[in-house]
């Protein structure tokens, strides 16, 4: 079988994976639940003119709405609706496709691709977390048909929906953001998102957030 987008080469099959009773509990406990949801709404408070300053130069720069919303899969493979800006032109974001954007990708506009570099594009999921599809830190969600592709390749793939997925992870910190052409690119992926998952405490939740405000002005693997 082939995907769109995706180099299916040999895989270095990760070993198993035991989330520990202290980790499962922080991540599923309603102080972490409370936590999301408070940090959430100072953010979207704080963040409301920058919010409507993107959604203004959405608009006046290519036509189609502001939001782009696509199928992800959610704690316990639950789906749900994930927002971001908009950052393709209209007539390619609304095609259905499920191709991973490149560097220089001819569908992404001038504006979206600011965006993507600065993962401001990502700043609806503010919205996800508020309703409870989403915390700020997990495993990053990705589209339905990428999920069932990667669950028959890579082992311990389905591990990853013991947790709700994150706004940020370990991996996006640990230089794993961006495109993965590769099945070795989701292999690593998949195994710092685990090695997350067995040792979540709030302190590294922390640690992760602080580090992600950096990697927004630093990092380059954004498409």
């Amino acid at each position: 079988m082939s995907f769109v987008g995706v180099d299916v080469g040999p895989l270095e099959h990760s070993t198993g994976r035991v989330i520990s009773d202290l980790s499962r509990s922080y991540l599923n406990s309603r102080f972490r639940r409370s936590l999301d949801t408070s940090v959430a709404v100072l953010l979207l408070v704080a963040l409301i003119p920058v919010i409507g300053l993107i959604a203004v130069g959405i608009s006046i720069t290519s036509p189609g709405p502001i939001l782009f919303r696509q199928r992800r899969s959610g704690i316990g493979m639950k789906p749900f609706m994930l927002l971001k800006f908009r950052t393709m032109y209209w007539a390619e974001a609304r095609a259905g496709t499920v191709e991973q954007a490149i560097r220089g990708d001819a569908r992404v506009t001038p504006l979206g691709r600011l965006l993507r570099a600065t993962s401001l594009d990502e700043l609806p999921q503010l919205f996800n977390v508020v309703h409870g599809e989403m915390s700020l830190i997990g495993p990053r969600p990705h589209a339905v048909e990428h999920d069932r592709f990667y669950m028959a390749r890579i082992p311990h793939y389905v591990q990853r929906f013991e947790v709700r997925p994150g706004l940020t992870g370990l991996a996006q910190i640990s230089g794993a953001r961006g495109g993965t052409p590769r099945i070795q690119d989701m292999q690593r992926r998949v195994d710092i998102d685990l090695e997350y998952i067995e040792n979540a405490s709030l302190p590294v939740d922390c640690l992760i957030f602080l580090q992600t405000v950096r990697e927004v002005f630093e990092s380059d693997s954004a498409c």
